[in-house]
């Protein structure tokens, strides 16, 4: 996949994450956010399970990025309580 696949998967992802976790950040920082977290959880999925991810419309690279977004946006969450 390439880069402008990541932001937008990364962009659908933040916004899943947002309706999952809900929280404090706005819609915009949860998009920043889901893409953050949507090549953090792709990076981080693929060097734990070692299994590539294969593209765009696969199960796979979705639930990396979802679960990896709402990490992300959750400690996000976490961090911006505590300020």
């Amino acid at each position: 996949m390439g880069l402008i696949s990541w932001i937008i998967l990364g962009l659908i992802c933040g916004t899943i994450a947002k309706a999952i976790i809900g929280g404090r950040a706005g819609w915009i920082s949860s998009l920043i956010l889901g893409v953050v977290g949507g090549l953090a959880g792709g990076w981080l999925g693929s060097l734990l399970f070692h299994r590539p991810l294969s593209g765009f419309f696969s199960p796979w690279t979705w639930l990396l990025s979802v679960v990896g977004s709402c990490l992300v946006l959750w400690v996000y969450n976490k961090v911006s309580s505590r300020s």
